[in-house]
């Protein structure tokens, strides 16, 4: 019996990848009595403590996600407490994402369990033909330089 997606089922492989590396990052959080902060958030968190208060557009490119992407994370951050939104004074149209004062409160936390996650992916690093990360890096320039629609088209002699 199978316990992982057909390798031809890519979209379900990287998700699946992906639901298994946040859950057991989200369970350490859950493990250190933060069951409201989700993985999704630390990338936010540390592009808001290197840069400051930051527009969504501004967030999305410092963490490497689309404009929707942010905005929902950023939303899930507000409801939990994490982050607020406040008017730009230097141009009223746009509101500025900052932490509030209780994700202040929790950078100890977030910021060992960072570290715990970086050395964890050294480790699973290890066990693969080639890190993770220069993979996916790899697959996603490759698809910048040709996205996947054009190869299927290519395929099936639309090109």
């Amino acid at each position: 019996m199978k316990n992982h997606p057909d390798q031809a089922a890519l979209g379900t492989l990287l998700r699946h990848v992906l639901e298994l590396l946040d859950d057991g990052v989200a369970k350490v959080y859950v493990d250190q009595g933060l069951p409201e902060y989700r993985p999704r958030f630390s990338p936010v968190v540390r592009a808001l403590v290197a840069d400051g208060p930051l527009p969504i557009r501004a967030l999305a490119e410092a963490v490497g996600v689309t404009h929707s992407a942010a905005s929902q994370t950023v939303a899930q951050m507000v409801r939990a407490g994490l982050a607020a939104q406040a008017p730009d004074p230097a141009d009223a149209r746009r509101r500025l994402v900052s932490l509030t004062p209780q994700a202040r409160r929790l950078l100890p936390q977030v910021d060992a369990e960072w570290t715990a996650t970086v050395a964890a992916l050294a480790e699973l690093d290890g066990e693969l033909s080639m890190p993770l990360g220069t993979l996916l890096t790899e697959a996603a320039e490759a698809l910048a330089h040709r996205p996947f629609g054009e190869r299927i088209a290519s395929v099936l002699g639309r090109d």
